[in-house]
């Protein structure tokens, strides 16, 4: 169980505070030992429901940087499938290949620092990959199939295949129809990792660089056929041949406080790119620190901070100026709806994740962003959180 409550105290369209959760069940199956099946055979499946509102979108209005991770994408439905997929590994882990209904995030550009964090713009997988049709992050899914191989003990090489979803829900609503239509192009990302770990005290790293192929078919976001602003013209969007999209993370320990793998001061740094005429977030850059540990003797609490900066793409700014020129409402982008001319926008976040019994965590969470949705068209925003979370 998990539910986030956020309220701007300041700042934004206007004043509020919402709340957002959900209650998740997870099952993995290790099938030689239930079943007599092949060593590490194993499924995995995840079934979430969903409930609440969002805080950015309803007070901040600020459609780039959510204050709440755990809204959006579920469907208003009883059980929404997450991810379903099988994993075999082979020769002593150096082999994993896992097929089936699979969020790309949860693979690629990944990493289990980031949902310490609640900002959206960065758990579980960070923007804005997840937010092209190839890339979706959960909750979504793609049928696809993952293999990574380990051609040493701290290195691995990452290449897969994903069926792309031309619509706004993977696998329906819920995530059960995995026929959808439209299902004929591919995103193809590939991922190479170095995992060291340094001294005689472990401190483990996690370096990463990833690029990704989807070989569909977008509108550009501002020319129209002839290469002029569509919104002016009138006339269709042009259409451009496939998204590229890549991205560079790294974490690092720098002082252990204990035997766990993120027990610790971390930090972490990342840069990630889409193709601008097709997506209207260009990149997005991050920089922070995490720290796990008995330094102040509550080995199990967390303490962290982070910066996000996002720049939005020339050709949507284009559009978007288009639409101030000819007196028409702001199109809606992949983010959402837009409430002035996007440029550029900054998050700063903080929080105290208190340990109070085994499973159960509750955090402390402050929000600072700048520039709501990229553009000036309100105040800064101040944002109070609190994250309960329960597992079971």
């Amino acid at each position: 169980m998990h539910e986030e409550l956020a309220g701007n105290f300041r700042g934004g369209a206007k004043q509020g505070v919402t709340d957002a959760g959900q209650v998740g069940v997870e099952v993995d199956i290790d099938w030689h030992k239930l079943a007599g099946a092949p060593k590490n055979f194993w499924t995995h499946t995840m079934i979430v429901n969903g409930h609440g509102r969002n805080d950015s979108t309803d007070y901040i209005h600020d459609s780039l940087a959510g204050v709440q991770q755990i809204y959006g994408a579920r469907g208003n439905v009883v059980a929404h499938l997450v991810y379903m997929y099988a994993e075999q590994s082979l020769f002593h882990n150096r082999l994993d290949i896992s097929a089936g209904w699979i969020p790309v995030g949860s693979f690629f550009a990944a990493s289990p620092l980031f949902c310490d964090f609640m900002n959206v713009s960065i758990c579980g997988n960070p923007a804005p990959g997840k937010y092209v049709p190839g890339g979706r992050d959960w909750p979504s899914g793609n049928l696809g199939v993952v293999m990574r191989v380990m051609p040493t003990v701290d290195t691995y090489i990452m290449a897969s295949m994903f069926a792309v979803s031309p619509h706004s829900y993977n696998g329906g609503i819920s995530g059960w129809s995995w026929a959808q239509s439209g299902l004929g192009k591919f995103s193809t990302p590939v991922e190479f990792g170095w995992l060291p770990e340094f001294g005689r005290h472990h401190l483990a790293g996690h370096y990463k660089a990833g690029y990704g192929y989807d070989n569909s078919q977008y509108s550009d976001l501002y020319q129209d056929i002839n290469g002029n602003s569509a919104v002016l013209t009138g006339q269709p969007f042009r259409k451009q041949s496939g998204v590229s999209t890549a991205w560079f993370q790294a974490d690092q320990m720098f002082i252990r406080n204990g035997a766990g793998p993120t027990n610790g001061l971390i930090a972490l740094a990342g840069f990630m790119y889409t193709s601008g005429k097709v997506s209207a977030m260009k990149y997005h850059a991050w920089a922070g620190m995490v720290e796990t540990g008995a330094a102040w003797g509550h080995p199990l609490d967390t303490v962290g901070a982070m910066f996000h900066y996002f720049e939005m793409s020339r050709a949507s700014v284009l559009q978007q100026e288009s639409s101030v020129l000819a007196g028409t409402p702001f199109l809606s982008n992949q983010w959402g709806k837009a409430w002035g001319i996007q440029t550029h926008e900054d998050v700063y976040e903080v929080f105290y994740n208190i340990h109070t019994a085994r499973g159960m965590s509750f955090q402390p969470d402050f929000q600072y962003i700048n520039r709501p949705g990229g553009t000036t068209t309100y105040h800064d925003a101040a944002v109070m959180g609190l994250q309960f979370n329960c597992i079971l």
